[in-house]
């Protein structure tokens, strides 16, 4: 597969419950074209259905689906010309897979190789102040920090280079993802 780069799209990353959700509903206010994590909403989708692809039943299902609707995200966004923010990208599936022990198929990885964002990856460390779990999010503080590290090793692994965001009021969250974009990068 050729790779296709599409540098306006800005991958937002790292462990749960680090406030990336926040920090892309603020991207939108301030009118960025946002798209959701796929992650969350295959979840919240699976326990309204009674499904099992969920990552406490059917971890293999689980990861399946979600790389492939993050497959999905990527090509189904349109390629505009400014910044398009992603609440986690295709290599954010791959680290779930890596953290539980999953295969990760040849076609995952030249996928999560071929269909590249910004190079720039900003990634939100653990923050335990902000930290807690809910009815889609379970993991405990320390998988989170588990997650974040190997987040950031999974993007740099595919040629990204995670940028950290301070922590912090979410409005300067913001404006230190968009200076740093102004910035070149």
């Amino acid at each position: 597969m050729n790779p296709i780069t599409r540098n306006n799209f800005i991958v937002i990353t790292g462990g749960p419950g680090a406030g990336k959700t926040t920090l892309i509903r603020e991207l939108e206010q301030r009118g960025y074209r946002c798209i959701e994590e796929v992650a969350r909403r295959l979840i919240a989708e699976q326990l309204e259905a009674g499904g099992d692809a969920l990552p406490w039943q059917d971890k293999e299902r689980y990861k399946q689906l979600m790389f492939d609707r993050s497959v999905a995200a990527y090509r189904d966004t349109p390629d505009e010309d400014k910044p398009v923010f992603f609440d986690r990208g295709l290599p954010d599936t791959l680290c779930y897979a890596a953290l539980e022990g999953l295969q990760i198929s040849d076609e995952m990885k030249v996928l999560a190789a071929g269909l590249r964002y910004h190079t720039t990856v900003f990634l939100l460390p653990p923050w335990q102040a902000i930290y807690h779990t809910d009815r889609e999010r379970k993991q405990d503080w320390q998988e989170a920090v588990r997650t974040a590290a190997l987040m950031e090793q999974t993007y740099t692994d595919y040629g990204y280079r995670p940028v950290t965001v301070p922590t912090g009021p979410v409005a300067a969250r913001a404006d230190f993802v968009l200076q740093t974009l102004a910035n070149g990068g």
